[in-house]
């Protein structure tokens, strides 16, 4: 008995705040701080019976000891933090979504060192927080300030001048998106900085409006998709301000070979007044476009630093 209570306090006083990634006061004293055998103190019966982590309870009982520094974090060894363990489709196929031929990877690096690359100090608590979840890259000025907005985490990569070390992309074109997208999304585009709705053909679905921010993942899937860059193949992967009520999380997303935006466009897009194709199905089920076929980037630049969104 005296055991199972002591385990039972080497636990709680583990892990704080919510967070379930191992501290130095492992072992309420530190003295469990770089262990690398949980085995020692954690039979594995008896992990995971308490809420919330007992819906993950027969998942980890599968993998055994394998998983535990995926959730809680090196526990100041050397091991590395396994992910794709746990985070794949068959177990945990929606977090994230990784099914699709393309995902944002980094040439030459393993699948978990893909995942750590961006998140490498994810606390696994259930709830997003960027400033906690997304590894935190230095600024413009090389200096490591909070990241004011999601988008802000990717533009610290994608830009024409201060590019993470190991991350340069210098035989981009000076208007290749990929490095351009920051001036872009300042400056010119109407999902960043600038507000938009005066157009005439404005109007969005319920959830959006006009004058927010749209983060770069409402469009682009980090984690897996069978579109060509990294656009969602349907809107449970991306439109994070859609209003759940509106029963669109399954509706598909296929850009084509040639680039056919509009079923993507179309997710958040509605016009106001009828028009030129406005009631015509764009191929998902959805209409409110005024062109439902053909290449919305024939007039609407995005990720072009030309112009001002047309």
């Amino acid at each position: 008995m005296k055991r199972w209570l002591f385990i039972l306090l080497f636990v709680s006083n583990s892990v704080h705040g919510g967070s379930l990634l191992l501290t130095p006061r492992h072992g309420d004293d530190g003295s469990a701080w770089k262990q690398a055998e949980c085995a020692a103190c954690h039979p594995l019966p008896r992990i995971h019976q308490g809420k919330p982590a007992a819906g993950i309870r027969g998942m980890v009982r599968d993998k055994g000891y394998a998983s535990c520094m995926g959730c809680h974090g090196s526990n100041g060894t050397q091991k590395k933090r396994p992910c794709v363990i746990c985070h794949n489709p068959r177990d945990l196929p929606a977090l994230p979504h990784r099914d699709g031929s393309f995902r944002h990877d980094f040439a030459g690096m393993s699948l978990d060192e893909e995942c750590v690359t961006c998140h490498r100090n994810a606390d696994m608590d259930g709830q997003f927080e960027r400033q906690q979840d997304l590894t935190l890259f230095p600024d413009a000025h090389q200096r490591p300030t909070p990241y004011f907005s999601n988008a802000d985490f990717c533009l610290r990569c994608h830009n024409r001048d201060h590019p993470i070390p190991g991350f340069e992309m210098p035989d981009r074109d000076w208007r290749d998106p990929l490095v351009a997208m920051e001036d872009n999304y300042r400056f010119i585009d109407y999902h960043g900085h600038r507000v938009g709705g005066n157009g005439t053909y404005q109007g969005l679905r319920e959830g959006y409006a006009y004058g927010s921010r749209v983060d770069c993942t409402d469009c682009h899937a980090m984690h897996g998709t069978e579109n060509t860059g990294l656009l969602i193949d349907r809107a449970a992967k991306g439109a994070s301000q859609l209003d759940p009520t509106l029963g669109l999380a399954a509706v598909p997303v296929w850009t084509g070979e040639e680039g056919q935006y509009a079923q993507l466009c179309v997710l958040c897009h509605r016009m106001d007044r009828a028009g030129r194709d406005s009631e015509t199905d764009t191929g998902n089920g959805l209409s409110g476009v005024h062109q439902a076929t053909g290449g919305c980037r024939d007039c609407h630049a995005h990720g072009q630093a030309g112009q001002a969104g047309l």
